[in-house]
């Protein structure tokens, strides 16, 4: 796992100047292999995105626009209670559900369920390292960028909120 403790300083920077050129998470996940030779996985780069405190300009801007819509249809008074899934507002476009689990998987400091746009469901966890992971019923399954920015997003808003 890639932690912001396996960059120099310089090394931070060139990041944050990618960032402020209009790089996306995608970007920034390709240049740490092609620049620092650092394999990255996407939910490495988007960890180390938020540690850094990285403003993705267009990116950004729209997860927050969706988490605020989802808590806005989600409870009335802008926090949807321990356990209950985060649901998409109706009418709108299939998206990631995402469910806390009220007692944590064994081994795993939180964990939980998730429905992605697709009808695929899964599991997540975090380990007690701070280890993300999906495990999906489907073998082989990998849901596309989009979702997993919505998951991710979602995942923030019920860790913020309820955490």
């Amino acid at each position: 796992m890639l932690t912001v403790s396996d960059l120099s300083k310089e090394q931070i920077q060139e990041i944050k100047d990618w960032v402020e050129g209009g790089a996306q998470m995608a970007d920034v996940q390709k240049r740490l292999k092609e620049d620092f030779d650092l394999n990255a996985t996407y939910m490495d780069t988007r960890f180390l995105a938020l540690d850094l405190d990285l403003d993705f300009h267009k990116e950004e801007e729209a997860e927050e626009e969706m988490a605020e819509d989802i808590v806005a249809e989600d409870s009335g008074n802008g926090e949807p209670p321990a356990g209950v899934e985060v649901i998409p507002p109706s009418g709108a476009e299939p998206a990631v559900s995402v469910g806390i689990d009220q007692i944590a998987i064994p081994g795993s400091m939180v964990s939980g369920t998730v429905t992605f746009s697709d009808g695929e469901k899964g599991t997540w966890m975090i380990d007690v390292d701070g280890r993300p992971s999906i495990d999906p019923e489907t073998d082989d399954y990998r849901p596309n960028q989009e979702d997993l920015l919505d998951f991710q997003a979602k995942l923030q808003h019920i860790f913020e909120t309820q955490m």
